[in-house]
């Protein structure tokens, strides 16, 4: 077909598509962090915004529940293993084995929390994994920064706080929980049976994580295969923070961090692979 001379540019030659489709098809700089922060905002006024207290009744549940255990158990056993105060003994096992705990069963359940929101292309399954664990991360370490005040405030201690030591113990138990729970969020979400297989597995672990005991004071034969649970590792480097006369030399982060590691990637894989088809179901 012929033009003539005098037609407009625009009756013979059509506009552009291709730069458009590719400006639409680009994701905006930053995009992940929107949507982090968006799903935070999001979990925190569905689960905290319609209670009493809001947000702060989640840090206050915690402390209060450690608090009355404190109080029951420091009745049973007056003299703990380490130290003069059993509150604090118990603190110590108690709150990285909650870290561990709560972040793993919040980050487990990323896919099934924000499954509706997964739909929009900007929204990705990392961001909802990312999202629950920064935010249960920092609540959990708040509850940790409370109870440990608290104790110190209250009781008569005489501890000497070591810094990098709990601070490493608590970020070990961040990491367990981020690698245990991404495993975790295509386990559950792949097959639902595997969340009550995965919550009785869990319910021994509060004995065997060294919470109501050292590591040091378990018998030979046994003591050997309790080294295989990573959370005794973190509870022994918690216990070095607060005691300066435990040294917990058979804790070893490497090993944390290996068990982190290897669930973390495999989960990845898993939810790379398959996550468009649990999104499906």
């Amino acid at each position: 077909m012929m033009v003539s001379a005098d037609s407009p540019p625009s009756a013979a030659l059509p506009p552009p598509v291709e730069p458009r489709l590719r400006r639409v098809g680009r994701r905006r700089p930053f995009a992940s962090f929107r949507s982090i922060g968006a799903l935070i905002l999001r979990e925190m006024s569905s689960s905290y915004g319609r209670t009493p207290g809001g947000y702060a009744w989640a840090i206050l549940e915690p402390v209060g529940g450690i608090a009355i255990l404190s109080f029951i158990f420091s009745v049973l056993f007056r003299n703990p293993q380490l130290g003069i105060s059993f509150p604090l003994f118990y603190a110590t096992g108690m709150l990285p084995f909650m870290m561990f705990s709560t972040v793993n069963t919040k980050v487990a359940q990323a896919l099934n929390y924000s499954r509706p929101l997964l739909a929009y292309p900007s929204v990705t399954y990392l961001d909802a994994i990312l999202a629950r664990f920064i935010l249960n991360f920092l609540t959990e370490l708040m509850v940790a920064y409370i109870v440990f005040t608290g104790i110190i405030l209250m009781f008569d201690t005489r501890v000497i706080l070591d810094f990098p030591s709990l601070g490493l113990a608590f970020a070990l138990a961040g990491a367990l929980a981020l690698g245990v729970g991404v495993l975790n969020c295509f386990l559950m979400t792949a097959f639902p049976l595997w969340q009550q297989a995965w919550s009785i597995l869990m319910r021994p672990m509060f004995i065997l994580s060294g919470i109501m005991f050292i590591y040091d004071a378990v018998p030979e034969p046994v003591r050997d295969w309790f080294w295989y649970n990573p959370l005794i590792h973190i509870v022994g480097i918690t216990r070095r923070g607060i005691y300066a006369s435990y040294d917990a030399p058979y804790a070893s982060p490497l090993y944390v961090m290996s068990i982190a590691g290897a669930c973390g990637l495999a989960g990845l894989f898993l939810l790379w692979r398959y996550h468009r088809l649990l999104l499906q179901r």
